[in-house]
């Protein structure tokens, strides 16, 4: 039984807003100075992403007012489309920093990845919510996972950090779909297999890691050193907003992968913890809207969102204090990224759509 709700989830709403618009302050904070001197405008950065969460808010907005069971229908051409374009990146796509990661369309841009998690998110929830019988059985676990192999490869070829986020994803909405847990040990070893074989593929994927145990002996060794210190230089409180010293050229691209090492510099141990609490919080209204889902497939649209921010915002905290290797993981709604941002919103916007619907449970 399924009844519709008049609103989706306020605080869901309340925190996806505090986070667009503290990721556009930080952004014009980090990112001033590399738009003076590279761009001469000071707000380059900070219009961009403005515009790309403009369109991101009204999207977010329009999905939320559909019934999220449209999209079930449109799940399996999603996932072809986003086959298609990350075959066409590897062909046709635009090379930054060495890797073909950008598809152009005239003056604009975007990473086919970005649409990837996304339309995995809804390709999951739909074959996995129609195997009911079936559910339960390894080999159709592994069947349900092998099905996304092929843009985990795609996108594994340029952009691994990303490959990982989405074999992540696949694994979560299938276990919060599945009662037996120890068979997910096994999955895990064969994703550690995986991770090695895609290590040893390029060298320079081996060299991170050599750099991740030893940064002062590498000259690619220099952003990591300069974030931490950036982090450390932070201290309790900050050193207040605006007024980072890192972000002035000594941190390479700061407004990208390494900005929570700026927002650590600005706002301290305290701005950063209230940060993550704010994630933490996201986390758990996703995991709410999962548990009170009126079906499998809104259970899992939802499940698949809290695992894609989880895994990208544990990522990326852990580069960039230099837990784990470098891998260019952005801070979900915060660094710098239209693409990012839009499909994010859009995201946001497929589990509003779901809280909007509501088992005979009590809501939390």
């Amino acid at each position: 039984m399924r009844t519709k709700s008049g609103r989706g989830d306020v605080l869901l709403v309340c925190m996806v807003l505090f986070l667009v618009v503290f990721g556009l302050a930080v952004l014009y904070s980090t990112g001033s100075y590399n738009g003076s001197v590279r761009f001469g405008d000071a707000f380059y950065y900070m219009k961009k992403q403005f515009f790309a969460a403009a369109l991101g808010m009204l999207a977010m907005y329009l999905i939320s007012c559909m019934d999220y069971h449209i999209f079930e229908k449109y799940a399996i051409a999603a996932y072809l489309i986003s086959l298609a374009l990350s075959t066409l990146v590897l062909f046709a796509g635009n090379a930054y920093n060495g890797s073909r990661r950008w598809l152009s369309l005239g003056p604009l841009s975007f990473q086919p990845s970005e649409f990837a998690k996304l339309a995995v998110i809804l390709f999951l929830a739909r074959m996995v919510g129609r195997q009911k019988k079936k559910r339960n059985s390894f080999l159709n676990l592994v069947f349900v996972i092998a099905l996304v192999l092929p843009i985990v490869a795609l996108v594994g070829t340029n952009n691994l950090s990303t490959a990982i986020i989405i074999l992540g994803i696949a694994v979560i909405v299938v276990f919060v779909s599945d009662k037996r847990y120890m068979q997910f040990v096994w999955i895990a070893a064969a994703g550690a297999g995986m991770m090695a074989l895609f290590l040893g593929m390029e060298s320079y994927r081996l060299e991170r890691i050599a750099i991740w145990k030893n940064p002062e002996a590498y000259e690619k060794g220099y952003q990591t050193i300069q974030g931490l210190y950036a982090i450390g230089s932070g201290g309790l409180f900050g050193k207040g907003f605006g007024e980072s010293i890192q972000k002035l050229g000594f941190v390479p691209e700061a407004q990208n992968d390494m900005i929570f090492s700026i927002i650590c510099e600005e706002l301290g141990f305290v701005g950063a913890t209230i940060l993550m609490l704010v994630f933490l919080m996201l986390i758990w209204r996703f995991m709410v809207i999962a548990v009170h889902a009126p079906d499998l497939f809104g259970s899992l649209i939802a499940a698949g969102a809290m695992g894609h921010i989880a895994i990208q915002v544990i990522l990326n905290v852990a580069v960039v204090t230099n837990t784990i290797p470098n891998t260019g993981i952005t801070l979900p709604f915060i660094s710098y990224g239209g693409t990012s941002v839009l499909f994010l919103l859009s995201e946001m916007g497929l589990v509003l759509a779901v809280s909007r619907w509501q088992s005979e449970k009590k809501c939390i």
